[in-house]
């Protein structure tokens, strides 16, 4: 591991200062993806900014028909706020499906969504569920965030603060996980609500995406049964030694199904 500057702020504007301050700072919240990439010399901050002390990036709280989850929550309590589990029970499962104990204890929501990994299953939720993200600058539309492998909207000195979830009438997440690391080989987020019906996809890809066939389909008539002449491209999917891309497009139909029987 590279030396770098350590630097814990007691307020958000702080740690934007001290970010824009730093030569190449990056923000630490649970740190399950940037401090083994440290370790690893994979990338080499000269400043890392702890948002541990920022209160007002914590916690869950009902707004209007929408759940707000601050960006350094864990995971163990989406999964386990009452709020959540009764008004948004896909948000707990999904929360409770990531990693272990150990993980779901210190990882936090904007950490997984600012880090884009391709398997994580944050994304399907905040695409799947049509969130917004809020930033310390601006609020950015779930279907906007994430831009490609790894990376997202986020600009310089850039900081989640919150994401918001419209409350839909009903969801569904679903998973093939990697049996050891519980990473989405694919991961299927389903949801209907006012603005429609949503299938948001992850681990299948270089990042999260859509299936708008399969949508249309399911706002005629949200039952599995209408998935079954849908064809899934394998083209541009992932493949490597845990599946290969018509596996993974294979997978996603049946992930889809699985989600539409348990949002029904």
């Amino acid at each position: 591991m590279h030396q770098f500057v350590y630097q814990r702020p007691g307020s958000l504007p702080e740690a934007v200062e001290q970010s824009m301050q730093a030569r190449e700072g990056l923000f630490l919240a649970g740190g399950m993806t940037l401090i083994p990439t440290m370790k690893l010399r994979l990338t080499a901050p000269s400043n890392l900014i702890d948002l541990t002390d920022l209160v007002e990036l914590k916690g869950i709280r009902q707004e209007d028909n929408a759940i707000i989850v601050g960006a350094t929550t864990i995971h163990a309590q989406v999964a386990s706020t009452p709020e959540v589990r009764d008004l948004l029970p896909a948000l707990a499962a999904l929360a409770e499906s990531i990693g272990d104990p150990q993980v779901r204890n210190r990882g936090t929501i904007g950490g997984s969504i600012a880090n884009a990994d391709p398997a994580a299953d944050y994304p399907a939720a905040v695409v799947g569920l049509g969130a917004i993200v809020k930033t310390n600058m601006r609020t950015i539309a779930g279907d906007d965030f994430f831009t490609g492998l790894f990376e997202t909207a986020l600009d310089p000195n850039e900081l989640i603060v919150a994401v918001s979830f419209p409350i839909p009438q009903r969801a569904a997440y679903m998973k093939f996980p990697n049996p050891a690391s519980r990473y989405a080989i694919v991961g299927v987020m389903v949801s209907q609500g006012d603005d429609g019906v949503r299938v948001a996809v992850t681990g299948a890809g270089p990042n999260v995406f859509r299936v708008p066939e399969m949508e249309q389909a399911l706002a005629d008539n949200f039952a599995p049964e209408v998935l079954e002449e849908i064809m899934v491209s394998s083209n541009e999917l992932n493949e490597d030694l845990h599946a290969s891309a018509d596996y993974r497009a294979h997978l996603i139909k049946v992930m889809v199904k699985r989600a539409v029987v348990a949002a029904s």
